[in-house]
């Protein structure tokens, strides 16, 4: 929600009508973004990953800032969550109105929410939300489980209740890879055996190596879980290659080259989970709730099981 002209006016008092744009290096070496003017919300960015999806969500977090009025810092965290509450602490020297964070680990949050409270500096996470909300200024949740459950949907309905084998190529060990995985298996049928459940890292690389290994143990594999699309598609290299063009995949995301995927039978399905609506979400709601806007605290990004019947159904996912 856009902060109302009265409300802009009085954050933006100092400097009316200036605008500023800010081009540079944060102190670990990642990109400072877009702003307003110098009385703006300014609001710290740590993403967690170096995925397509991360490389969306960062996009429409800065060009939402900068049509919001706001200005933004990004930090990225690689994965890893000693550097994440690293992140956390040079946005709060640099004292940031609020942090969005899209957090490596949810086990990692206390220390992270921990480090912001004695701060005074509210946190809004995007992706995930604790059980206590109490403790953040909001949230824009995917209900990871519901992503992994659709694709698990999927693959009930076309196994037909017949005996099939299914493998699991997960991302990286934490927040949204477990919640995925969680909510694909304690969906499938009984009927449905997972034969193998491994973390490809969200890392094509890795994937393609997984899903090698995993079709020369199990050939007679029916389908793929796979947990975003770019480690899709290695997997369905690595099938082709070895004679396992049957196999069909199921993944994450929604890209315009997910879809293209979907379009060709590369992917059986896909859950699109919009990282531009993410974003955009975000953002608008941290200004909103810092300016006391009638904003939702949580709030629920729209999933949608997308195959071949429903393309031109799924969401744009990442900014232009």
């Amino acid at each position: 929600m856009r902060l109302s002209v009265r409300h802009r006016r009085a954050l933006v008092a100092a400097a009316a009508g200036a605008t500023l744009v800010l081009s540079g290096c944060s102190d670990n070496g990642d990109t400072a973004a877009a702003g307003a003017t110098s009385g703006a919300v300014t609001i710290g960015f740590v993403n967690g990953a170096d995925t397509a999806f991360h490389a969306c969500l960062q996009k429409a977090v800065e060009q939402t800032a900068k049509s919001e009025g706001a200005k933004v810092y990004t930090a990225n965290s690689h994965q890893n969550a000693g550097t994440e509450l690293s992140n956390i602490e040079d946005m709060i020297s640099r004292k940031v109105s609020a942090l969005i964070v899209q957090t490596v680990n949810v086990d990692s949050l206390d220390g992270d929410l921990a480090k912001a409270k004695a701060a005074g500096v509210p946190i809004y996470l995007t992706s995930v939300a604790p059980g206590n909300a109490n403790g953040i200024l909001g949230a824009a949740v995917v209900d990871l489980q519901k992503v992994g459950a659709l694709d698990a949907d999927w693959v009930a309905k076309d196994a037909g209740g017949r005996k099939v084998e299914v493998g699991v190529i997960a991302g990286a060990p934490g927040a949204a890879s477990d919640l995925l995985v969680g909510g694909f298996t304690n969906e499938l049928p009984d009927t449905a055996k997972v034969v193998a459940n491994q973390p490809g890292m969200f890392n094509p690389v890795k994937a393609q190596e997984v899903a090698e290994n995993m079709i020369q143990a199990h050939p007679g594999l029916d389908y793929a879980f796979v947990a975003n699309e770019e480690m899709g598609f290695a997997v369905r290299k690595a099938f082709d290659a070895a004679g396992a063009e049957d196999v069909r995949i199921v993944t994450v995301n929604g890209t315009d080259e997910g879809l293209a995927a979907v379009k060709d039978g590369r992917f059986s399905a896909t859950v699109a989970n919009s990282a531009m609506v993410i974003g955009q979400t975000a953002v608008r709601s941290t200004v909103g709730l810092l300016a006391k806007e009638k904003v939702d605290k949580i709030a629920n990004i729209p999933l949608l099981l997308v195959t071949k019947d429903n393309l031109t159904k799924a969401p744009q996912y990442c900014p232009k």
